[in-house]
């Protein structure tokens, strides 16, 4: 892996261009591996809620028959917006999560270059 400052750094430009609260790369379980925030917010909180998203989204996969997700989303009545993207880097699993308040806000390109970054960055 490389250095998880030269993720982190992406991940706090995602963040400002994205407007977005928080995000955090994640191994499978869940386990933070680099991330960005501000305000206070916890990113190993939502390194538990990705886990947790990931392994619901996986048993939904199986009982149904579904090939892999490629993104899983969640909103609450305030109007936060959670998105976990699960991507692999040479064979590792991972999960970029980020936290947005504006449901209205587009995340999915700078969320698919920041996967791209992250890769290459790897």
């Amino acid at each position: 892996m490389t250095n998880s400052a030269e993720i982190s750094r992406l991940l706090r430009e995602m963040n400002q261009k994205g407007s977005f609260q928080v995000s955090v790369l994640t191994d499978r379980e869940g386990f933070p591996l680099a991330w960005a925030s501000g305000n206070g917010e916890n990113p190993e909180t939502q390194a538990a809620v990705v886990a947790l998203a990931q392994k619901t989204a996986g048993q939904v996969s199986s009982h149904l028959g579904m090939a892999v997700m490629d993104e899983i989303s969640m909103r609450d009545e305030s109007g936060s917006h959670l998105v976990c993207r699960p991507f692999t880097i040479n064979g590792r699993e991972l999960i970029l999560a980020v936290l947005m308040v504006d449901k209205r806000r587009p995340y999915r390109k700078l969320t698919n270059q920041a996967v791209r970054a992250i890769q290459q960055a790897w």
